[in-house]
């Protein structure tokens, strides 16, 4: 599995957002951004990590840093998942996960004994040229923002 780490290009990708609109990571040159990979929508932690992220959103807005979550949901499943929770940051549907593989954040991995591919819950700091700052992962849901918060300050 591919790895990135500080230094590597961020890939660049455009995904549908839970509005249906259409987001590319070169949308927002020149701002940190984010950009953090969950495995599925209203299930426990990845509440945890959506509503660590709403909940830090003054906090990571001083920092100048843009959030990004991607998952393999369609945008109405983010949509609804945003709506529930009142998250207010985009929600990037990546149906086929060739997103999160070209971020090293699909793969092999075991879940409740069982062998199988999926996200693997990954997060990653991009600076304003597009590189990766930090990348973080098998992160967990509570470390998300407390990462890249530190990287900034």
């Amino acid at each position: 599995m591919l790895e990135l780490k500080r230094g590597d290009k961020a890939p660049d990708f455009e995904l549908m957002d839970q509005s249906g609109q259409p987001v590319s990571l070169s949308d927002f040159k020149g701002r940190k951004v984010l950009v953090y990979f969950y495995p599925r929508a209203d299930t426990p932690g990845c509440t945890k990590q959506a509503c660590s992220v709403r909940d830090n959103a003054p906090r990571l807005t001083q920092a100048g840093i843009v959030t990004l979550g991607i998952s393999p949901d369609k945008p109405e499943e983010q949509s609804r998942f945003d709506l529930k929770y009142n998250l207010g940051f985009k929600l990037l549907s990546d149906p086929d996960h060739s997103v999160a593989a070209a971020y090293g954040a699909w793969g092999r991995k075991k879940m409740f004994g069982k062998q199988g591919e999926g996200i693997i819950r990954s997060s990653f700091l991009v600076d304003e040229q597009g590189d990766i700052l930090e990348a973080w992962y098998k992160v967990t849901p509570e470390a998300t923002v407390p990462k890249a918060l530190e990287q900034v300050a």
